[in-house]
């Protein structure tokens, strides 16, 4: 402050303090200082706030006929409405150096109209305060700066704090002030647009000191963190800074007043807690206050500058100027402070506040805690795999925590909707991930695959030996009787069967899902045919040998049985070339039948043409069988007709159980249902017909001769005798 004195040459000012403790610190302070510059103190006067009029400092202010005054006054309301009382009655030329952070608010309340505070308040006054938006308003109050930077941000900052520490629960506690109340809304909104929810809303009356609704509302929420927008220190009736003054000074309650106290040491100060129980450091206000100054400060000095350029000075005489002159100056102020950061006082010029996040911990000195943020939420956060599920009657933020279904995932926290995979992917076990199907189809690597493509080619090795068996003794009676020719067609057909097998294991693609159907069809077309054809033949050999059945024997001469194999061949050909020309079988893959694999496999194409190929075949079979049952009973040489009927009863078992037990499988195994029963009825067919007549050929070959068949025809022949 002397300083200021000095720089602008001010060497008769008037010194008014308040009676308080600091004011009375600072006087020996200020008449040192004044001293060593030899600044003389027009008069000094001390405030008291017992008495209102102050008539005494008006008295002294007209009769010192001083034009500067220094003013020094804490923060409280008192000081700030006492001014009032003596600026009212000064004039223009009187230059006030103070900081009154309610007094234009309270002055023009008094005074009426903002033109009646415009004539009546002449001289700059600037605002170290908080920012105040009605302040701001230079048509009511043209004389006032608020040194504090825009607040309007306040709302955001707060917000952000709650979203990086991910807090959605929180409570908010606003003062009933004009303050509070507009920032109530911005805060609203803010929260809203994070999806942060209000556990409860209490506005501060301070004339309620004792709020118990609030302490009420805090157990019933259960919240954790509070968001308090309040400023005590701001009311007379301060009860915190009477609490704070009876907890470290020992001070007592006042009988007659809860905010105030008695008993307190001499003289006490808060300088005289330790550092660690009272922050000393600079706080807003003394860092608004510094830059007060300094912007008075230049201020002066551009005025100065001004006023040297516009008017000679000579003889020594001083420049005279007069304290309103200072508006154009203090509106167009605009400088950096030594800390680096802009003072602006021309209100939409003011940069937005910046705002730091302090923390602050009293510990004895050393002493250290790794302090762990609250969490405040109403629910517990869904983590991945789960979604959110509201609560009914409850706030956005109450919700419960539901696993995402099957084949949909969520792979970050707190999720509204889980999202579903792709068909060429599916959910891991923890539905966090979707992960790339594979291919699945019945490989020859697969240990099923490999059991029936080596069933098949045994079979098939079989058959061939059989067949090299039949060549070799195809002179014996065994192989003559019942047809030679048909027995051929038979043993091919079916090792044809048993190598079609494997046109169904391995990756299949178009042309063998087309071939192993049609092949299927046609070899055991042929085969079951052939069947027929033998049975047949069974049933007409012995017609041929009765006298009744003698017009039989044409038929058994030309071989017309053997005509049935081409012909039911033909039809199956037919009905094969409509499947393949309407809507043939064609690679298909399937990625929902099996979890985590796509299904590599043949659609039947028309599943009408297929069934109908299957339909042709029973009905060939059911002939066949019924053919054979019949003449089970007919003498035979080598009990053909019996090893007939039950070859043809187990293939009709196979594949009447093939039906049920391939519609209820999928994927792999129902192709490996579909080889297997392929399989099965094949080997029943070679085992029953052909097994026992190597049988002979090879373990008995005395029986496979024309005098051993010619006994058991004698023998045969007087059974139905006796």
């Amino acid at each position: 402050m002397v300083a200021l004195m000095v720089h602008f040459s001010w060497n008769w000012v008037g010194l008014v303090i308040s009676e308080e403790d600091s004011g009375l610190r600072m006087l020996p302070q200020l008449r040192e200082e004044m001293s060593k510059r030899r600044i003389c103190a027009a008069f000094e006067h001390l405030l008291a706030l017992q008495d209102p009029e102050h008539a005494s400092l008006h008295r002294k202010i007209r009769n010192s006929i001083v034009k500067d005054i220094f003013i020094f006054c804490s923060f409280s309301e008192e000081e700030c409405l006492l001014n009032k009382k003596y600026t009212a009655h000064i004039n223009g030329d009187v230059m006030i150096a103070g900081f009154f952070p309610l007094f234009y608010i309270e002055l023009q309340s008094s005074l009426g109209s903002p033109a009646n505070t415009a004539l009546k308040i002449r001289f700059p006054q600037l605002n170290f305060g908080c920012f105040d938006p009605v302040l701001s308003d230079h048509h009511r109050f043209p004389a006032v700066y608020q040194v504090a930077p825009k607040d309007t941000a306040l709302a955001l900052a707060m917000v952000a704090l709650m979203v990086h520490f991910s807090w959605n629960w929180v409570g908010l506690v606003i003062s009933e002030e004009d303050s509070g109340l507009r920032m109530l809304p911005q805060l609203r909104e803010e929260m809203n647009k994070h999806r942060i929810c209000t556990a409860f809303e209490y506005l501060v009356a301070l004339e309620d000191f004792e709020h118990m609704s609030l302490h009420q509302e805090i157990r019933i929420s259960f919240v954790k963190v509070i968001v308090i927008y309040v400023n005590p220190a701001k009311y007379p009736e301060d009860y915190y800074l009477a609490v704070l003054w009876i907890k470290y000074f020992n001070c007592t309650f006042s009988e007659s007043s809860c905010v105030t106290w008695k008993n307190c040491p001499a003289n006490a100060s808060l300088e005289w807690l330790p550092r660690f129980l009272f922050e000393m450091d600079m706080l807003e206000e003394s860092y608004n206050i510094y830059n007060a100054v300094y912007a008075v400060a230049h201020a002066l000095h551009e005025m100065l500058i001004d006023q040297a350029e516009a008017q000679a000075v000579g003889n020594g005489s001083k420049l005279v100027f007069s304290s309103s002159q200072l508006h154009p100056f203090l509106k167009n102020i605009h400088f950096n402070n030594p800390a680096g950061d802009q003072v602006i006082l021309n209100g939409p010029k003011k940069p937005v506040a910046e705002y730091d996040i302090v923390n602050f911990w009293n510990f004895p000195e050393g002493l250290r805690q790794v302090v762990k943020n609250p969490q405040s939420i109403c629910s517990e956060s869904c983590g991945p795999g789960f979604r959110k599920s509201p609560q009914d009657g409850s706030p956005a933020c109450c919700f419960d925590c539901l696993p995402c279904p099957e084949k949909e995932i969520s792979n970050r926290t707190d999720m509204e909707q889980c999202v579903r995979c792709p068909d060429h992917q599916y959910a891991n076990m923890e539905k966090t991930q979707c992960l790339l199907k594979s291919e699945s189809f019945l490989d020859y690597q697969d240990p099923l695959g490999m059991a029936l493509a080596c069933s098949a080619v045994s079979l098939s090795t079989l058959t061939a030996a059989i067949t090299g068996i039949f060549v070799k003794h195809h002179h014996t009676p065994i192989v003559k009787a019942n047809n030679r020719a048909l027995s051929y067609i038979l043993l091919i057909s079916l090792n044809c069967s048993f190598l079609c097998s494997l046109l169904a294991i391995g990756h299949p693609n178009t042309a063998t899902c087309i071939l192993q159907q049609t092949t299927f069809a046609v070899v055991f077309t042929v085969a079951v045919s052939s069947v027929l054809a033998k049975t047949l033949t069974v049933v007409l050999a012995f017609s041929a040998a009765t006298s009744s059945w003698t017009r039989m024997r044409p038929w058994l001469v030309s071989g017309r049985p053997n005509f049935l194999i081409p012909l039911c061949t033909l039809i199956q050909l037919i009905v094969c070339g409509v499947w393949l020309g309407t809507s043939p079988p064609f690679l298909d893959t399937d990625a929902h039948s099996e979890h985590g694999h796509i299904l590599i496999l043949c659609n039947k194409g028309s599943a009408s043409a297929f069934y109908c190929v299957l339909g042709f075949l029973g009905s060939l079979a059911l002939a066949s069988f019924t053919v054979a049952f019949l003449a089970r009973n007919l003498p035979d040489t080598f009990n053909e007709a019996k090893f007939l009927t039950f070859s043809m009863l187990l293939f009709c078992s196979v594949w009447l159980t093939f039906l049920p037990v391939y519609h209820s499988t999928q994927g792999k195994t129902m192709v490996a249902v579909e080889v297997f029963s392929s399989l099965a009825s094949s080997a029943g067919l070679l085992g029953c017909i052909f097994v026992p007549k190597c049988y002979i050929i090879l373990f008995r070959p005395h029986r496979n001769s024309l005098p051993a068949i010619r006994g058991q025809t004698r023998s045969g022949r007087k059974k139905p005798s006796q």
